[in-house]
């Protein structure tokens, strides 16, 4: 029987609509895999040939298997878990016109006109008042229904929307909640929140609000050879290095896979990729088996890192935006991805290695690389192995549609990525 990475994709997404959710759903595919829990804030006692994770406050992991010889190589995945979105300001409440509505901001780089005509929804963690001031209870929740939207002006009052539209976030990405009743109070949306948390209003402190298409993904295509997602950016890699790590029961050395959240807003947070913590991760993980930092920065030097983050497929209609001869397409593979301004992390041995595991292993591959006349995004690889000092590939699965609110795949690629990554664990 075929294993479906459609279906546990598209599970996985709809489990997994705040990073908070994406950190819960990961920690339980690793709990069932047998993974320990490990705190931050502990002592850790580690053994070999043994597996564990680290929560990065909520909204973030480090899992890592330890070998019978941690030492005989050091391998790294690396992807995040936020998403382009909108978020909920504090004091949200706006009574206009006779509708309530929300006041919020924008997360990352979204593509704002396909959020409007949505059906959304709120979720994240709310914090509340407990005994103790420095140990709020924090609670993680998620509306699970349609209780937005963001209504379009119609044509008949703007008969240049179809010449585009430019959107004030201010203004006009309010998402709508309802209809206004006075007997309704100026804060009805702590109201709303006390209910689905069965608190009162004045006990809630503070939360983080991710607004979300309340939609599940699908399969799409004559032969189901696509799939339209929200958040495959990057949930896709995420799901991929936790496979690539758990299925891979083999290997030896010293396995990682990190997961950090604030990519989309530039990586520089405790839980983000520009910071220290997956480096004092490391050296924990070191110190536990009682090797020094000499040990560590000279394992560093042999290391290898996979940065996973989604690539652009060539578009179907508008084909001219992409790179005149690197030109993935959904369907057809992994893209290795490649930059001269070092954007995306690699270089030629790094290559080399990501196209050596791909043909050893029958795994279909292609590459990208940006137009020379339109610069691309970044990930978080080269941020990482600027603090890390260690060679590194940034590599995902081609899309279209990135950064709306919902993207677009092919099926076969979410396989490919998987078995890469399996195959970079357990290479010997």
């Amino acid at each position: 029987m075929t294993y479906d990475y459609t279906q546990d994709l598209l599970k996985f997404i709809q489990r997994s609509p705040s990073p908070y959710h994406t950190v819960q759903a990961s920690r339980t595919y690793l709990d069932q895999a047998g993974f320990q829990a490990l705190a931050l804030s502990k002592t850790w006692h580690l053994a070999p040939n043994s597996a564990y994770y680290v929560p990065l406050y909520d909204s973030g992991l480090v899992a890592f298997r330890t070998g019978s010889d941690v030492r005989r190589h050091l391998r790294l995945s690396a992807a995040h878990t936020d998403f382009p979105c909108l978020r909920l300001k504090y004091r949200p409440e706006l009574r206009q016109h006779g509708y309530l509505k929300l006041n919020a901001e924008v997360y990352g780089g979204l593509l704002r006109e396909s959020w409007l005509d949505r059906p959304l929804s709120l979720a994240g963690t709310v914090a509340l008042q407990s005994k103790d001031a420095f140990r709020p209870e924090v609670r993680l929740i998620d509306i699970g229904r349609p209780v937005l939207t963001i209504p379009r002006l119609a044509i008949h009052m703007n008969r240049q929307a179809n010449d585009g539209v430019a959107l004030n976030p201010q203004k006009d990405l309010l998402p709508v909640m309802g209809l206004d009743d006075q007997a309704l109070t100026n804060h009805f949306f702590l109201d709303f929140l006390s209910e689905k948390c069965h608190c009162l209003p004045e006990a809630i402190l503070s939360y983080d609000l991710t607004v979300y298409p309340c939609e599940t993904g699908c399969s799409l295509g004559w032969h189901d050879e696509f799939i339209s997602s929200p958040r495959l950016d990057n949930l896709t890699s995420v799901l991929a290095c936790l496979m690539g790590l758990v299925k891979e029961d083999r290997a030896d050395g010293l396995n990682v896979t990190a997961l950090f959240d604030n990519e989309e807003v530039g990586s520089q947070t405790k839980q983000g990729a520009d910071s220290q913590i997956l480096p004092g991760i490391l050296r924990r993980i070191y110190h536990a088996f009682g090797f020094t930092d000499d040990d560590f920065s000279a394992d560093l030097g042999r290391a290898f890192m996979l940065s996973v983050d989604v690539a652009h497929a060539i578009h179907p209609n508008v084909p001219e935006k992409c790179d005149v001869t690197n030109q993935p397409v959904m369907g057809h593979g992994v893209a290795l991805k490649i930059a001269s301004s070092q954007r995306y992390a690699g270089d030629a041995t790094a290559v080399a290695v990501v196209k050596a595991l791909c043909r050893e292993n029958e795994i279909p591959y292609q590459v990208f690389m940006n137009r020379s006349d339109i610069p691309g995004g970044s990930t978080l690889g080269s941020l990482l192995s600027a603090n890390l000092p260690l060679r590194t590939m940034d590599i995902g699965i081609p899309i279209t549609a990135m950064h709306s609110c919902r993207e677009l795949m092919g099926a076969a690629d979410e396989e490919s990525l998987v078995r890469l990554i399996r195959a970079f664990f357990g290479h010997k």
